[in-house]
């Protein structure tokens, strides 16, 4: 009767570190995603390119109960061709780019650079 209650710990022990080794082993897979992203933009050249602004939108996560929200704003760039690329903008890029603005468009690998609006007379 004693040795069932030891067995019962022993898995519960086998199954919450299986559990946390799982959890941990995909936490540091993010980070090493996140930081390879990162040194792939940094060492990305830095492309220049004219476009249009298409569209915006922004997305929220976060904010129920005692949580904080963040908010994550994206323009989609439509260069000549067709070709289409939507990236992450800081907010005050975001508030002073609008849809249908023509400039040329710098980025590095996945990262907004910066956007120069051409002024059509």
């Amino acid at each position: 009767m004693g040795g069932s209650y030891i067995d019962e710990a022993e898995s519960f022990n086998m199954i919450f570190f299986t559990v946390f080794g799982i959890i941990a082993l995909l936490m540091i897979i993010g980070i090493g995603k996140t930081i390879g992203a990162g040194l792939s933009n940094q060492a990305a050249e830095l492309i220049q390119r004219p476009c249009k602004v298409v569209d915006k939108r922004t997305r929220v996560r976060g904010g129920s109960g005692d949580f904080s929200a963040s908010t994550y704003n994206y323009i989609t760039f439509e260069f000549d061709g067709g070709e289409r690329k939507e990236l992450e903008v800081k907010d005050r890029d975001f508030g002073m780019i609008v849809i249908g603005d023509r400039g040329e468009h710098h980025y590095k690998g996945t990262r907004f650079v910066e956007f120069v609006r051409i002024m059509e007379a």
